[in-house]
């Protein structure tokens, strides 16, 4: 791949995370913003986290909806954003608390499901995974500069929606054009249980860390509610910017040392509740909270999308770290919420304790479980050929063009039907038929399942020499 087709299928990947996480976050605040009107603060946090863990029913649904349907096709997508846009309406008109709810409900639900697929697609067009963390610490960031500019440079909620109602229909034509077909998913059925393991421990580590990051958000939107502080101020800049600074460290040596750095991050969360809870020092805790939670995002969502590529079903797996998160937020709610109004300081102080202490345990043993994983696949990918390398020998062999090449890709590798093929390959149906024509031509046969036989049954080992 040449390089500027590399830097342009980075920058999609980037723009379209950027626009998803603008979209939600904005989504979020304005229901909040609403919903605040309604009622008292503790029943804003509990609203707000019964949105989120919808939100991750959307994120599981979305691999079952793509097995079915084989990805957004626009009508589909035109459906989806009339609805939303529908919903997003309701909320700012927010005529009662119980349908204010409700809204929100279906709406994170339809959210939930564009994050997995917004996930995923973007794992589909990044070229490899050598600046993953990059590129979700810089889709973060724009996502949360764009959301800080919709809140403070336009002053009103109705203009505001619109902005959001804009960037989702941008949001929704992006994913029409990007292929649902991940090209570098590897073939490790070696490392079935390794994999497994690694993905559970994965899921448990996000799932107590929440417990740290929201609880210091619900402690914030509390403060926000009671008008105590304002999260539209120059704090929240330092979210996009640990977001950035979190992407370009976790980056280094191969994300080798992401998941203890992320540990030490967590660390200082931890002190950041005592700040807020213990102290009227709300301005400090409130900047390190900021700095920690870009870290945590961006841990997570590397983390998932990463693990993604060695999972049988990637389209799940690619967006769940934010489904794992936000199922934490609902499902910790009122526990959040005694910790941070109970006057009991020793039953907080053990509880603290007694989370550190298990995060501490899970996290040393994701990394170990980790680095089995990665040295094992590296082991199994020096004798056997990757998907790539058998892609390229068979076209070497049969002397494939190189459009040829793609289209053989894509009829090995999906399911999907000759039209979809050639919608994303950005051709016609009759030129697409052509190039398969040659394809069965130069191999000798007639079906699409003789030709993946012949890709099944090439070579696998690679000679050492």
């Amino acid at each position: 791949m040449n390089t500027f087709k590399e830097r342009s299928n980075y920058l999609k990947a980037i723009a379209l995370m950027s626009i998803f996480t603008f979209v939600f976050l904005g989504i979020e605040y304005l229901f909040v913003d609403m919903i605040s009107l309604l009622v008292s603060e503790n029943r804003i946090v509990l609203s707000q986290n019964y949105v989120l863990g919808m939100s991750c029913l959307g994120f599981i649904l979305y691999p079952l909806y793509n097995r079915y349907f084989k990805g957004l096709s626009r009508k589909i997508c035109i459906v989806i954003s009339v609805a939303i846009i529908g919903l997003i309406t309701i909320i700012y008109l927010h005529p009662t608390y119980p349908l204010t709810l409700i809204t929100g409900l279906v709406l994170f639900l339809f959210l939930g499901g564009l994050g997995g697929v917004t996930s995923y697609k973007a794992l589909c067009i990044l070229p490899d995974q050598k600046y993953l963390a990059r590129c979700v610490g810089l889709s973060y960031m724009i996502g949360i500069l764009l959301q800080f500019i919709n809140n403070n440079f336009i002053s009103v909620s109705l203009i505001e929606s619109i902005v959001l109602d804009i960037f989702m229909c941008l949001l929704m034509f992006v994913l029409t054009t990007v292929p649902n077909t991940l090209k570098h998913h590897l073939d490790v059925s070696m490392v079935k249980i390794e994999r497994q393991i690694c993905g559970g421990l994965l899921i448990l580590l996000v799932f107590m860390m929440s417990c740290v990051f929201s609880t210091l958000d619900n402690a914030v939107t509390l403060l926000h509610a009671t008008g105590e502080i304002n999260v539209e101020e120059l704090p929240r800049i330092l979210l996009a910017l640990s977001g950035f600074v979190g992407g370009i460290i976790f980056d280094l040596k191969e994300r080798r040392f992401m998941s203890m750095i992320m540990y030490c991050v967590m660390v200082l969360s931890t002190i950041c509740i005592v700040v807020l809870k213990y102290s009227e020092l709300y301005l400090i805790g409130l900047i390190v909270f900021y700095m920690t939670a870009g870290f945590f995002v961006v841990f997570f969502t590397t983390s998932f999308m990463e693990i993604a590529m060695y999972m049988k079903f990637p389209d799940l797996w690619a967006g769940l770290g934010r489904g794992v998160n936000n199922l934490a937020a609902m499902l910790l709610t009122k526990g959040s919420l005694f910790f941070i109004n109970s006057q009991d300081d020793l039953t907080a102080i053990i509880l603290a304790i007694c989370l550190f202490f298990f995060v501490s345990i899970i996290t040393f043993t994701y990394v170990i479980q980790r680095k089995k994983l990665i040295e094992k696949l590296s082991e199994s990918q020096k004798t056997l050929l990757t998907k790539e390398e058998k892609i390229l020998k068979i076209k070497e062999h049969y002397a494939f063009t190189p459009r040829e090449s793609e289209v053989f890709e894509y009829l090995i590798s999906t399911e999907d039907s000759v039209q979809d093929i050639a919608n994303n390959m950005y051709v016609s149906k009759r030129t697409l038929e052509r190039y398969i024509s040659a394809i069965y031509k130069k191999t000798g046969v007639k079906s699409r399942v003789s030709l993946l036989n012949i890709y099944n049954n090439y070579e696998g080992a690679v000679t050492n020499k």
